[in-house]
């Protein structure tokens, strides 16, 4: 029998549920009958709403895809306009003010505090950019992902832009596609450095060559079943098959039925394209994406480029695009860190400003939660490095703020066990000020991710933090697995989780004697993935120690059953939710 979900997209789901949202918009909150609730925002998703979790009723986080991460001209300041007029809540954020714009690890945006009756006017304001949130979320084709300097590369082997923007546009609201089974994310990588992160996509297009009729082509071998989540963690596995540019649609496209048609619509769980995968093969994949969803011969695959990345490979070598890069036709794009990929509305816009002031206009996003502005004159390259702005968001961080990636945590987030975006600010900070950094480390990833779901990529980092509860001198607090030796590269690596609920407070003590006994023992240029590669999983369960130390953490308590972690009063008999469209509380009698 189909689940649950499926039996509500059966009903209603994909473009059509715009109209119905607009409908709610017109009368407001109470107009969704709460024995509905579920299902309709579960049909929301589709149009990058997500309903937030209790204690907010009322209250939407929305996410605006931005293919390939390329906001153009324009686009910044109208977000930023956006998240200023329409992503307040109630109580402001201690770190980052009221309106705030967060990159995804994903090169989407995504605003919080939205409220339905908002929404038409949101649209029309992003909509008249060339902005959309369709497909932001839900079971269809996600933002499709990838090198975020794609086209500005002095060092890449194929311009992947084109063909990023050929899938989005084909793709997005095409009524074939519209129901998957789960979602389905694309990256598609034109680079030699790997930083389309294909390896844990659903589908990749990575850069390789073949000979056909005597030469050699440039174009992608693809890969499937990719991906994090529910601790069924999958490296995409290679289906044999080289595909030119021009033949990549017909691919995707094939690809795509091919879930549609044999994806699991019995168990959520069971959904996502790696367990097909896992069940089927990739032999068999192949064989029925050839007899059943492709009307050309498929290639064999071409000689890949793996051998040359670097993106996330833990060797030393950056990769993230963060910095001062010469573009091939003279002038530079630089990369900024933007710590837990949080920027204030002011923040965006002045970027914006400062984008359109010294280059092109353009902005992107990286998966990393970093930002790029493309396009600066070489004349006016200095001057751009002076500008006060880059003091917080700098294209030279320190290791620890540089690596620094979080999810969306209790905050906002339904599935979030504990609090995260702060935290991993606060932790960053006390790492730079009282942890010295190992010699020859420059490029340090520690992600924090709030759950399982694992949106903030923990097990590809040096050090990962999994959101977890345990008791501490008798009393409940917030804690976190952690894992190490995670990464990409010509080699991926899943961490080994080695510590098991941790207290929160203590995470930061065990980073500091972790990093020490790397500093003690490594070999002479071994880097910290090599040092953890080396030691027998079981060696590496107290290879250091929590601790206790100077870091202080206010959000040790259960903040998932708060209803904002940061209200001064956050028990949720004091939530202001649900609220009309001005925000004041409605009342029963509404």
């Amino acid at each position: 029998m189909p689940s649950k979900v499926e039996g509500w997209k059966s009903e209603a789901y994909g473009n059509e549920v715009r109209e119905h949202i607009l409908e709610f918009a017109e009368e407001g909150w109470d107009a969704i009958p709460e024995d509905e609730h579920d299902a309709w925002f579960e049909r929301f998703k589709w149009w990058g709403l997500y309903h937030q979790r209790k204690g907010q009723e009322s209250y939407f986080m929305m996410r605006i895809g931005t293919p390939n991460g390329v906001l153009e001209p324009g686009q910044l300041e109208v977000v930023a306009d956006v998240a200023d007029e329409y992503a307040r809540g109630p109580v402001d954020n201690p770190e980052f003010g009221a309106a705030v714009c967060d990159w995804t690890t994903r090169q989407s945006i995504q605003l919080h505090w939205i409220k339905l009756e908002d929404i038409p006017e949101i649209w029309e304001q992003l909509e008249a950019a060339g902005l959309s949130t369709q497909q932001a979320c839900g079971d269809s084709w996600r933002n499709i992902v990838g090198c975020p300097v794609a086209g500005k590369d002095k060092h890449e082997f194929i311009d992947a832009w084109p063909v990023a923007e050929d899938l989005h546009n084909t793709f997005k609201g095409d009524e074939e596609h519209t129901n998957l089974p789960r979602k389905w994310k694309v990256s598609v990588t034109g680079c030699s450095e790997g930083c389309g992160q294909g390896d844990i996509n659903d589908l990749a297009f990575e850069p390789a060559v073949k000979e056909i009729d005597g030469e050699e082509v440039k174009g992608f071998n693809v890969r499937v079943g990719g991906g994090l989540a529910r601790k069924e963690a999958r490296f995409a596995r290679s289906i044999d098959v080289f595909c030119t540019p021009d033949e990549v649609n017909d691919v995707a496209g094939g690809c795509s039925a091919l879930f549609r048609e044999y994806g699991d619509r019995e168990d959520r769980f069971n959904a996502r394209i790696k367990f097909l995968i896992d069940e089927w093969g990739t032999e068999r994949f192949r064989r029925v994406l050839q007899e059943e969803f492709v009307d050309f011969e498929l290639r064999s695959a071409g000689e890949d480029l793996r051998d040359q990345y670097t993106y996330n490979a833990g060797d030393g070598t950056h990769g993230d695009h963060v910095g001062v890069h010469e573009q091939p036709d003279g002038n530079y794009y630089v990369g900024l860190s933007v710590l837990v990929g949080r920027m204030g509305a002011d923040d965006a816009r002045e970027l914006a400003e400062l984008a359109d002031e010294y280059g092109s206009g353009e902005v992107r996003i990286t998966q990393r939660q970093n930002l790029i502005v493309t396009d600066i004159d070489a004349d006016r390259l200095d001057a751009f490095l002076e500008e006060p702005l880059l003091e917080t968001y700098s294209p030279d961080p320190h290791p620890f703020m540089r690596g620094s990636i979080a999810c969306t945590g209790t905050e906002y987030c339904s599935l979030s066990i504990v609090e995260t975006k702060n935290r991993q600010v606060r932790y960053a900070r006390w790492l730079k000020e009282n942890v010295e950094v190992p010699s020859g480390v420059d490029d340090f990833h520690i992600h924090l991710s709030g759950c399982t779901a694992s949106c903030a990529q923990p097990q590809i980092a040096d050090i990962s933090l999994r959101g977890m509860k345990t008791r501490k001198d008798g009393e409940p607090v917030e804690a976190f697995d952690i894992g190490l030796g995670g990464g990409l590269g010509e080699h991926p690596q899943f961490a080994d989780w080695v510590e098991m609920r941790v207290p929160a407070d203590e995470v930061p003590g065990y980073i500091e004697n972790l990093l020490a006994v790397y500093e003690t023992e490594r070999a002479d240029d071994e880097s910290f993935r090599e040092f953890i590669a080396r030691h027998e999983e079981d060696e590496l369960t107290g290879l250091a120690e929590p601790a206790e130390t100077s870091y202080e953490d206010p959000y040790m308590h259960n903040t998932k059953m708060t209803w904002y972690p940061y209200a001064d009063d956050d028990d949720m008999s004091a939530s202001p939710a649900p609220t009309n469209r001005q925000g004041e509380p409605l009342t029963s009698d509404d």
